[in-house]
């Protein structure tokens, strides 16, 4: 341990990236040259992440990505990787060969969430470039598992190996989601995991937001372009959008030592969870419900309405994110997993009726309630009439009984 379904499926569940944050086909890998690659990550400044590090730059905190696996050899990560496993049954079991038709993506993943850059002045920083990152990889094109069962495994590992974070960039292009997921998702909340999912990307079809960033308590996170504004192309949106973060314009580390240009919501989740391995840092007591509240109370507002359907509760603000004044609260504000599946699960089989409140034998119930008046359909109220006729001439013949007793009484007297 590391210290702290079928067919269909497999064409449902897909890469965000793969869909989203595909490379820019004018913009090919290129070497690492600082005007080309440091000094195009605006989002480190105007998100205020930079002024973020002079408080914590993620030390002691865990991101797991789960997602195509990470290179390790890029010089870009150097250090950053503790670890993981390969869920696909395709990868090495550390989970640290990249798997797949998009096995770029992980990478460029991670480089978003905890690169930590080369030569001082070179390369990829994410946003919490001191925290540590497992990798499990997973394949979306094949594999000895379902997607599904790959991502529910990986959950659970991610919880048992120490992870902090959760970050997904991945959708199932629906909103609902496979029972085993009630379940691994269920385990990272219930050992106080942040979940952050992306939110998809309209321009390649996803129009509203899919699973896992349907889920009630997952960190759903949605996109934006250079100015601040929701994607056309790189974002989908939804209800259950939490946060924005910058999704056009990105730069990633490649396997092999190389960056490419890329966009999509895939891309903006690893920025939210570094920016939440921050938080994480700087409030190490802090639980998931009171990080994500943080995170969102601190975002800049776009709109009055809060949440917002397009831009959830703002744009992510690192620098607020641990500095601001924020409420405690008792529940994670973007609901729970837990309740949403006794309140919309189907039991399967029979129902199994559980009685509420004291229970009396029938014998008691008997002796406590009053005698049952019969209704008028009841087939007791059939002899009725002929109780009461029989009653009648009974009562009849007794008076002319009587009064012919007397009569012959008096005259005997006589």
């Amino acid at each position: 341990m590391l210290g702290r379904r079928d067919a269909s499926r497999l064409l449902v569940l897909t890469l965000v990236g793969a869909l989203l944050g595909v490379p820019s086909a004018a913009a090919p890998d290129t070497p690492a040259v600082a005007d080309q690659v440091r000094e195009r990550q605006y989002w480190l400044e105007e998100y205020r992440i930079t002024q973020a590090w002079e408080i914590t730059r993620g030390a002691g905190v865990r991101i797991a990505i789960i997602d195509t696996g990470i290179d390790a050899s890029h010089q870009d990560l150097a250090g950053a990787l503790v670890g993981g496993a390969d869920f696909s049954g395709l990868g090495s079991p550390d989970g640290l060969t990249p798997v797949g038709p998009e096995r770029r993506h992980g990478t460029m993943v991670a480089s978003l969430a905890a690169g930590r850059g080369n030569n001082g002045v070179d390369g990829v920083l994410g946003s919490a470039p001191e925290a540590e990152l497992l990798s499990l990889s997973m394949s979306f094109g094949g594999g000895t598992v379902s997607p599904d069962e790959q991502v529910a495994n990986a959950v659970r590992f991610a919880v048992d190996n120490g992870a902090d974070i959760i970050s997904l960039s991945l959708t199932r292009n629906t909103r609902d989601w496979p029972e085993s997921w009630d379940r691994a998702f269920g385990y990272a909340a219930d050992n106080d995991v942040v979940v952050i999912a992306a939110a998809g990307n309209r321009g390649s079809g996803t129009v509203s937001v899919g699973a896992p960033a349907t889920m009630p308590g997952v960190l759903t996170v949605g996109g934006v372009d250079q100015d601040g504004q929701a994607s056309d192309s790189a974002s989908s949106q939804g209800i259950t959008i939490g946060v924005m973060a910058p999704s056009e314009g990105l730069v990633g580390a490649t396997p092999g030592g190389g960056y490419v240009s890329w966009s999509g919501t895939s891309g903006a989740t690893p920025i939210v969870a570094g920016i939440v391995a921050l938080v994480r840092s700087a409030y190490p007591d802090l639980d998931a419900a009171n990080v994500i509240n943080r995170v969102l109370l601190s975002a800049n507002r776009v709109t009055d309405t809060v949440p917002d359907p397009i831009y959830g509760y703002g744009l992510i603000d690192a620098y607020a994110a641990l500095t601001a004044d924020v409420p405690f609260v008792s529940a994670n504000p973007l609901g729970s997993l837990d309740d949403w599946v006794v309140l919309h699960r189907k039991q399967e089989g029979n129902p199994i009726v559980v009685p509420l409140g004291p229970q009396s034998t029938v014998a008691e119930e008997e002796q406590a309630l009053p005698p049952r008046i019969p209704a008028r359909d009841d087939p007791q109220w059939r002899f009725l009439p002929y109780v009461v006729t029989v009653g009648f001439v009974s009562l009849l013949l007794v008076v002319v009984l009587t009064g012919g007793v007397l009569v012959l009484w008096r005259l005997r007297k006589r």
